[in-house]
């Protein structure tokens, strides 16, 4: 087979089958921060929020940053619809971030990857991973500072047991591409 005609595949291969726990990540396009300022984050964190809940999706964790998300969500009876959803979010919040930058039809969104988690000490991880990804990314001292994750929420909400198991997870060889 000569180099041209090895098939290489360019974006990563979607495997929804199944109801379950998932992780995912998308990124802009370029790592371009379309959602740098304030307002901007405003609409992404609120548009990630709500298109979870209108198709179903139960978030648990969630991060929202200027160049990439994450979330960690159960999938409704049918997972396949995260295509749709992811669709119509990044429709969404593309065409209102190019009307502010007076440049329609601009791709913002690139790719997302979706994991399905089905090892529990990898569920944990990854919750813990979410909810610590604003200080990861060093753009506050603790998480439970920045509005656009759920690391205030996670806080208010659960247990102190569960917290500290959370807590007590070591990160540092969780497997997410998070290169922003």
């Amino acid at each position: 087979m000569e180099p041209s005609e090895v098939p290489w595949p360019h974006a990563p291969t979607h495997q929804l089958s199944v109801r379950g726990t998932y992780m995912v990540t998308a990124a802009t396009y370029l790592k371009a921060h379309h959602f740098r300022d304030p307002k901007r984050l405003d609409v992404l964190h609120r548009g990630v929020l709500t298109v979870c809940r209108d198709f179903g999706w139960q978030l648990e964790a969630w991060a929202v940053f200027s160049n990439h998300y994450h979330f960690v969500g159960q999938a409704p009876a049918d997972p396949t619809t995260l295509r749709t959803f992811l669709t119509k979010l990044h429709t969404d919040t593309a065409t209102q971030v190019n009307h502010w930058d007076r440049t329609p039809g601009r791709q913002v969104w690139y790719n997302y990857r979706e994991t399905h988690l089905t090892f529990q000490p990898s569920y944990l991880a990854r919750l813990q991973y979410v909810h610590t990804n604003p200080a990861h990314h060093r753009l506050v001292l603790t998480s439970t500072a920045y509005p656009w994750c759920s690391a205030a929420w996670f806080e208010r909400t659960a247990s102190p047991a569960f917290q500290r198991t959370l807590a007590a997870l070591k990160i540092d060889r969780v497997n997410v591409y998070d290169n922003f």
